[in-house]
């Protein structure tokens, strides 16, 4: 028999709100409202009934993208206490109000950590949820509608997860703290890692995510539900633009969106109190947690995941499974290196006759902010749910392929008692692997080991390059911004390209030769 206190996921709920694709602002429900119905469809979907709401002593609610950038706060009204306010919605006073870090990491991170709390006996019933409004959101402000968003509950929840900043001070300088332009980084390192030409890469690209927006285009959830062939993908053209090379606009996930989605935790012997159907019952048989070294101007490369590889062998090893074992799956796809990445560390190829999402990605069905894993684990469940006894893998990635959360899903009972390895166990080899030092202040001649150029809807803007100098130490630059330069960066090999890099006020400048 499964053991009693076995954490188990019994209910899963998403919307997808679309008053602000019709410009219809003021009619759109708040983040709050959002998160709501989102969780009211989650409870829903535990078929349990109002017996459920007393025992709900765990809400954990995904940092709002407005109140998690980089550059600061987005100018909107704050829930100064959003677990509580969401309690008091659904008519719960959980002693557990938790408001996480930012990061796509995030949710697939509170998954793991609640099933342990629950294995533990810490924690009964959890409601995990999260919403993004920003298609709203900055549609009223461009339009200059005031939104009064915002709500303090009192209190103050328990602040968990990893929050330090995505970037340090060099990178910031050079503008390494948008995801735009820094994953861009991580695809030409793997061009060049793959030996392939800027056409003959771009076009793979566009082979990777045109079954992701296929995909999307059967969601009724999704924001984009489009088909976009290869080329269509691949192709720079009016309406899709290069933002930052070689990702054109249809590579980038599109955080403007309007989301919201929950998930209901237990265990066994509270589902079975509550009369939870078992074919309700998703069980988590493999889970980790890790992150890579954590600036991107020290990773070992740009074409690789320790961190990804190492929750990987976890994961399964915790499963009793391997990779050809899932009959699903949904890898973290902001961008394609982000997808690229998990394949080659996970073992999976890229043309995988599975599929590699069950949503259509962020790009296609909707970059929901922090929140984006939590609709992937909710369509998972229903994926599952109807197969079951198959296998379902969901990854998620915060940063820039910095932070990281692995699940492997079933209706499968898990046998024995539930238990994972603490992540610190294996974080220590991650850290201290060798990886090259950055010279802060660099000049000389240099080598690209990688680079982007920025766009903006005119065209080319800002180049940046990641290289090293003659002693092996790497450097951050940015490009002269003359057309000249920027388009030959584009149109010439670059990978590998020697010039000459001086340090500056506050970016360093990189001549290429």
């Amino acid at each position: 028999m499964t053991d009693d206190r076995m954490p188990i996921l019994i209910g899963g709920g998403q919307i997808t709100q679309r008053t602000a694709q019709q410009n219809k602002f003021e009619e759109s429900l708040d983040p709050m409202q959002l998160l709501h119905e989102a969780t009211k469809r989650a409870l829903a979907d535990t078929g349990a009934g109002e017996k459920l709401t007393p025992l709900i002593d765990n809400i954990s609610v995904v940092r709002f993208t407005a109140d998690s950038s980089e550059a600061g706060r987005l100018p909107i009204g704050q829930y100064t206490n959003a677990p509580r306010s969401l309690g008091n919605r659904i008519g719960a006073k959980a002693k557990r109000e938790y408001y996480t870090a930012a990061g796509g990491n995030t949710p697939q991170w509170l998954v793991n950590r609640t099933a342990e709390e629950i294995a533990n006996g810490e924690t009964t019933v959890a409601v995990l949820a999260g919403s993004e409004d920003l298609a709203t959101m900055i549609g009223a402000l461009n339009k200059g509608i005031a939104l009064k968003w915002g709500e303090d509950a009192g209190g103050e929840p328990t602040h968990i997860g990893d929050s330090r900043r995505g970037s340090n001070d060099i990178e910031r300088a050079h503008a390494l703290y948008f995801p735009v332009n820094t994953y861009p980084l991580f695809e030409n390192g793997i061009r060049g890692h793959k030996k392939r030409s800027v056409r003959e890469h771009q076009l793979a690209l566009g082979k990777l995510f045109s079954p992701f927006s296929k995909v999307a285009a059967a969601n009724p959830y999704a924001w984009f539900p489009t088909f976009r062939t290869p080329e269509e993908i691949a192709t720079q053209a009016d309406n899709n633009r290069y933002v930052g090379f070689p990702y054109t606009k249809y590579m980038n996930a599109i955080i403007q969106v309007d989301m919201a989605a929950a998930v209901v935790m237990t265990n066994v012997k509270t589902a079975r109190e509550l009369g939870v159907p078992e074919s309700k019952w998703v069980y988590l048989h493999g889970c980790a947690d890790a992150t890579d070294i954590w600036h991107v101007s020290e990773r070992v490369n740009y074409y690789s995941s320790p961190a990804i590889r190492t929750m990987g062998q976890k994961a399964f090893a915790m499963a009793g499974k391997r990779a050809a074992d899932m009959s699903f799956i949904d890898l973290y796809s902001c961008f394609p290196s982000a997808v690229e990445i998990g394949c080659a560390e996970l073992g999976l190829a890229e043309d995988d006759p599975r599929g590699l999402t069950v949503t259509g990605g962020l790009p296609y069905f909707g970059g929901a902010g922090n929140n984006y894993v939590m609709h992937s684990i909710v369509t998972m469940m229903d994926r599952v749910r109807g197969k079951p006894g198959s296998f379902g893998l969901v990854t998620a990635n915060g940063w820039y392929v910095t932070k990281h959360s692995l699940g492997i899903y079933s209706t499968a009972p898990v046998k024995g008692a539930w238990k994972r390895e603490d992540p610190k166990a294996y974080q220590h080899d991650i850290d201290a692997m060798a990886h090259p030092q950055v010279e802060a202040k660099p000049e000389g001649e240099g080598t690209v080991e990688t680079y982007t150029v920025m766009h903006d809807r005119t065209g080319p803007k800002m180049g940046i390059v990641i290289g090293r100098l003659g002693n092996g130490k790497r450097f951050v630059a940015q490009t002269p911004n003359d057309a000249a330069t920027l388009n030959d960066l584009m149109e010439r090999e670059t990978l590998g390209r020697r010039g000459t890099v001086t340090p500056g006020d506050k970016a360093n400048l990189f001549v290429p030769q």
